[in-house]
């Protein structure tokens, strides 16, 4: 017989069955697990915000300098990266036609936004996007826009290596003129895609351990619609042409394009 306290119903009291009934076994476990995947994805997020935040504050420095006027661009986000986008002013050209050597002004624009990109190159990796306007090219040195866009983003990480970056962080990629971000039919639009994009990436890449690799070797990836950067340059720096089924001669390379008609 159970005992009866005053105040207390028993456990055989029929009305402790109309209550409810004890929750199955595995009731219980799943309640744990959903328990322990709350707490892994609050670890998550707050393990995000804490390596996003060096990305945040660089993305709220680079948007004062563009509304200060000291730079023209835009500086994007999202959840690969940082993207910040440096575009030619009216009367200033990063590099002259069909060139790829970095003008004064693309220099100084540089050493503004080199300070940013000095600090988070020491967790992240940071790709220079070279993009030209549609204008055919064929000199001595580029045979086409993606050559040409392949060694401007070249020259700007060279420039930046020359201020202690560190080479494993940074990538050069030419796109030539195949991402325009507006329409090619007019001079206005055709500067716009001239234009020098750093991409940042939004996951830290993993330190390298000591030993690892492979002796020194390479990989080289190239991404669609990137140019194919080639293993050894020409020795008089003539893009080589290909060889034809009969061995003739290439016909004779248009004259060198000349200053101010785009790219």
């Amino acid at each position: 017989m159970a005992l009866k306290v005053r105040g207390m119903i028993a456990e055989d009291d029929p009305r402790v069955s109309q209550i409810g009934h004890p929750a199955p076994p595995w009731l219980v476990n799943y309640a744990d697990l959903m328990t322990e995947l709350v707490c892994f994805f609050v670890i998550l997020y707050a393990l995000s915000a804490a390596l996003n935040k060096d990305m945040q504050k660089a993305q709220q420095d680079v948007q004062e300098m563009i509304k200060d006027g000291q730079m023209q661009g835009q500086v994007l986000m999202d959840k690969e990266g940082m993207r910040i986008t440096l575009e030619e002013q009216s009367q200033v050209a990063f590099f002259e036609s069909g060139r790829a050597e970095l003008t004064d002004q693309m220099k100084g624009q540089m050493d503004k936004l080199s300070g940013v990109l000095l600090k988070l190159s020491e967790k992240h990796d940071i790709v220079v996007e070279g993009h030209t306007d549609n204008v055919p090219i064929f000199t001595r040195q580029f045979a086409s826009n993606w050559e040409l866009s392949t060694g401007r983003a070249t020259n700007v990480v060279m420039y930046l290596l020359e201020k202690n970056f560190p080479p494993k962080r940074m990538a050069a990629v030419g796109y030539g003129e195949y991402h325009p971000v507006v329409p090619n039919d007019s001079e206005i639009n055709r500067k716009k895609n001239r234009r020098v994009v750093f991409f940042i990436k939004n996951t830290p890449y993993p330190e390298a351990k000591p030993g690892a690799g492979t002796g020194g070797s390479q990989k080289i990836t190239v991404s669609e619609g990137a140019a194919p950067a080639a293993s050894e340059p020409a020795s008089d720096g003539l893009v080589p042409a290909a060889e034809t089924a009969d061995s003739q001669a290439p016909p004779a390379a248009p004259p060198a394009q000349e200053e101010g008609e785009g790219n």
